[in-house]
């Protein structure tokens, strides 16, 4: 069998006998706009205000023909100036219905798609990096979007770069074909591996743009999240980043490469499911099928992108590499939203009708855990105790978990809980839901920066808020120490458990919702222990028994 790609090592490699960066901020011969001359080539952005934007700018090959299903490959060198001034094509999504609060389509999309975006001060020397990496459930989104531009990083000293990676299952297919073809014998992933590329382009680039190619953090939130951690485990990413900033992840368990583990079939064999629901013999006769295509059946068919443990990129579980201390020693910040699952509908989750019944149906699953459980997430919150429930399982231990990890190695690490409400979010019940931090973390609270559906922030303190929370990010990147002027100071989460909950404003605290990762904690153990998967919602959602237990 022939193999393809080459090494995560041999790509880093070609990167940098690409050559070093020599020209920044110059405008070109006959032009006002600004230039940047990168390892591959100069590149001509734009100026907005006293800023420098440089867009679509390509750091890999296209994953196409066969390279689709690769790891990525090095970008083509170009002579002479290229265009910077708009976003490059999102990568392959299926359509969002549009009542979803996350429908927010690109405007253009492609297979070609691994390009990333530049904002920068336009005297920057030295400055910190932050790469953003957008969420979506590995499935949609994309770094064009209006709500992720960079402007308010960049006028406060940060080179802020997003990226896009690949989706769906174009980037998460795991299959046996597949690995047979690759040098280290391992599948799926292919979207962190992305996200591996990008942050090699950075560390080789970020100087041109007057950044730190040694003061580095990486960012996202919910599936940009969940890379993160990834990132934070993956030997590939291993010195690519100095920081990180986790909103809304989750630790729960993944499918192994090629066996069958925790209550989940292979992601190899989840590879060949999909392939026989779309009716295809094999991997030749999948590459020669339609990019949009292939990815709107799989998603129609149920295909679920995660991230596959390989023992190579993903070398174990998550929980796993953080209990041995083997991920990367790095300074976090690291939360979650106060009612993840607050969006229309919720999950279909309805609280049983008498405490009884909600009782009988928490200890078929809790068992000895279910008085823990019912004192945190009481009968009388309703069906909002469930939900939030729900939120704490996914999210909020999750984050927990990840702080008490960074601060166990001696590591600074800051929890928060983003609880803020606005009048057109609490109308509709939607204070704090999932992803409601975004417009504040990137001060874009206008209408034109949000989906046509998402309530607008309108409140007294929402500019408050968004800049405390832009300056406490700001400052983390560049110093490892989140602090702002007139705020109150964030103390290390530490054995005293501190976090601060943003609000109407940042209010420090300790210990937040007392019991809470520990009972989820110890029921993700036990599910572990019984060889089931874990960190997600178990028996939540069911039938209550018919009598008044």
């Amino acid at each position: 069998m022939t193999k393809r790609g080459l090494t995560m090592g041999t790509i880093a490699a070609a990167l940098l006998l690409g050559g070093c960066a020599s020209m920044r901020d110059a405008p070109v011969a006959g032009s006002a706009d600004p230039a940047v001359t990168t390892s591959h080539g100069t590149l001509r952005g734009t100026a907005q205000g006293d800023l420098n934007v440089f867009r679509g700018i390509p750091y890999a090959a296209p994953p196409v023909d066969d390279l689709r299903w690769a790891p990525p490959q090095p970008a083509a060198h170009w002579g002479g100036v290229r265009d910077a001034s708009t976003f490059g094509p999102a990568c392959i999504q299926p359509p969002v219905p549009p009542t979803s609060l996350y429908n927010d389509p690109p405007e253009s999309s492609s297979e070609d798609c691994l390009n990333l975006n530049v904002w920068v001060p336009r005297d920057a020397e030295g400055a910190p990096v932050i790469v953003w990496i957008h969420g979506g459930s590995l499935r949609i989104g994309a770094s064009s979007l209006p709500m992720y531009d960079g402007a308010n990083y960049a006028q406060r000293g940060i080179v802020f770069v997003s990226i896009n990676y690949r989706l769906g299952p174009l980037g998460w297919l795991a299959h046996k074909e597949l690995s047979a073809e690759s040098e280290a014998g391992i599948s799926g992933n292919y979207g962190l591996l992305d996200q591996i590329a990008a942050l090699q382009w950075v560390r080789e680039n970020a100087a041109a743009f007057g950044g730190d190619p040694g003061n580095v953090t990486i960012m996202g939130e919910s599936a940009g999240a969940l890379s993160t951690t990834y990132l934070m485990v993956s030997p590939k990413a291993r010195g690519l980043f100095d920081k990180a900033i986790i909103q809304s992840t989750n630790v729960r368990s993944f499918p192994e490469l090629s066996e069958a583990a925790n209550g989940m079939p292979s992601g190899e064999q989840i590879g060949a499911d999909l392939l026989e629901k779309l009716g295809v013999a094999d991997i030749e006769a999948a590459r020669a099928m339609d990019a949009q295509q292939i990815t709107i059946r799989a998603t129609l068919a149920g295909f679920a992108p995660q991230g596959t443990i390989d023992g190579k990129v993903l070398p174990d579980q998550l929980n796993d590499v953080f209990d041995r201390g083997d991920q990367a020693r790095v300074p976090v910040i690291v939360g979650y939203n106060a009612h993840e699952y607050r969006p229309v509908g919720g999950l279909g989750l309805r609280m049983p009708a008498t405490p009884g019944q909600y009782e009988a149906m928490i200890q078929n699953t809790y068992g000895a855990l279910t008085s823990d459980f019912l004192r945190i997430y009481p009968h009388e919150g309703g069906d909002d105790a469930l939900l939030d429930a729900t939120g704490d399982i996914i999210f909020g231990w999750s984050g927990e978990r990840i702080a008490q990890s960074q601060d166990a190695l001696g590591l600074p690490s800051y929890f928060y809980v983003f609880d803020h409400c606005y009048p057109s979010a609490r109308a509709r019940d939607l204070c704090a839901f999932h992803a409601s931090e975004l417009p504040f973390t990137f001060g874009n609270l206008a209408a034109k920066s949000l989906t046509e559906v998402w309530p607008v922030p309108d409140g007294a303190y929402d500019r408050a808020v968004s800049d405390a929370m832009l300056d406490y990010w700001t400052s983390f990147a560049a110093s490892g120490r989140p602090h702002a002027a007139r705020l109150p100071a964030w103390q290390p989460y530490g054995s005293a458990e501190h976090y601060v909950r943003f609000a109407d404003k940042p209010l420090p605290g300790r210990n937040y919702k007392p019991g809470m990762f520990e009972l989820h904690e110890t029921f993700a153990a036990q599910q572990r222990a019984a060889g089931r998967s874990w960190g997600m919602p178990v028996g939540l959602n069911v039938a209550p028994p018919s009598d008044d237990t």
